[in-house]
């Protein structure tokens, strides 16, 4: 791993810092795309002309872990303002649609690359209240397991990984209620913790984990159903 070149985006908290963390303990060299002004390259991953410029300037890259993401309206779906929708999707579908589009040809020409899209839990489930937050993982799920297929002999693999709660920043944007109903639903009786699920990531991003594409890791306490 220690020849390995990564880009994490979101990583600069939570689960995409625990990412950065456990990928450098490694040798992996990381670079971070987040909005946040101490991040390698400050970068709204949902606006492609960033991606690709950032992109551009980083060059082939061996991993790609796609963590940023925003929860959006935690409301009703019929009082989902259209501009709630559309941020949501706009970053968590589309900032991994922008970041695989722009190093996905590289991997594929020096034949290796991993690939980790992280969405949710409530991409499988719906979470009551979230309907765009759930919508866009469920749509991250589904592009991961078409961009599998299409990488499947190329050496590349794209993989997703689905979290129940973790204790991370993004529950403050989580209203209470909701917060409470999905963290109940969990059989361990607790959240997870961005530690345990970078333990995950680091196995997906590496020569050990060699027969696997287009899935769909959960890893939620006990949580999923199917």
């Amino acid at each position: 791993m220690a020849a390995r070149l990564a880009v994490v985006t979101g990583g600069m908290s939570g689960i995409g810092a625990a990412v950065v963390a456990r990928l450098r303990s490694e040798g992996v060299r990381v670079v971070v795309f987040d909005i946040s002004p101490d991040a390698d390259f400050v970068v709204d991953v949902a606006e492609h002309e960033a991606v690709d410029a950032a992109a551009a300037r980083v060059g082939d890259v061996d991993i790609l872990v796609n963590s940023a993401g925003i929860v959006g309206p935690n409301v009703p779906l019929w009082e989902v303002p259209p501009e709630g929708w559309e941020k949501v999707f706009a970053v968590n579908v589309g900032g991994t649609f922008n970041t695989c589009r722009a190093f996905v040809p590289g991997m594929i020409a020096r034949g290796w690359g991993r690939i980790v899209n992280i969405a949710s839990m409530a991409g499988k489930d719906g979470n009551p209240n979230m309907s765009p937050y759930s919508a866009s993982k469920a749509a991250v799920i589904a592009l991961t397991k078409s961009l599998g297929k299409e990488l499947a002999t190329t050496g590349v693999l794209a993989n997703a990984i689905a979290p129940a709660v973790i204790e991370t920043p993004m529950n403050a944007a989580t209203g209470p209620e909701a917060l409470a109903h999905i963290t109940s639903l969990i059989p361990m009786r607790r959240p997870g913790r961005p530690s345990e699920v970078a333990e995950l990531i680091a196995w997906l991003c590496s020569d050990k984990m060699s027969f696997s594409t287009g899935a769909v890791y959960d890893i939620s306490g006990g949580r999923a159903t199917y």
